[in-house]
């Protein structure tokens, strides 16, 4: 087997970025910043820890289309996701609960710059 896991996932913004990626991911999510390699840096963007994986936001040159249908999906602690629902709901995001996959609880949200993400809750593999 050559692939043995997911490294990263990255999301685009618009230039300008980087405060309002801190306030979301970092600050509504509470996902550490991870401090950029100086000549990525220089790029804009931010990158932050998701366990051992990470989320990196990545500055889009041009129009900004946010990605709608491919999205991240990000694990929530059991007992956490009503708690992190109303969390996105107080800081304006929305919120939109999915009950297609039986016995699996999630919910769709966006972030700052409509990108769709999903968060799930537990450990499933």
């Amino acid at each position: 087997m050559y692939v043995t896991g997911v490294d990263h996932v990255q999301l685009a913004a618009p230039a300008g970025c980087e405060e309002a990626a801190r306030r979301f991911f970092g600050g509504v999510l509470g996902l550490p910043e991870i401090e950029k390699p100086p000549v990525l840096a220089a790029r804009g963007g931010v990158w932050f820890g998701v366990g051992e994986q990470q989320l990196h936001v990545g500055i889009l040159d041009g129009a900004l289309v946010p990605a709608r249908k491919a999205h991240p999906a990000l694990r929530v602690a059991r007992g956490r996701l009503d708690a992190l629902a109303e969390r996105l709901e107080a800081a304006g995001a929305p919120v939109e609960w999915d009950a297609a996959i039986a016995g699996v609880r999630r919910f769709f949200s966006a972030d700052p710059w409509g990108n769709r993400i999903e968060f799930v809750e537990g450990t499933r593999r």
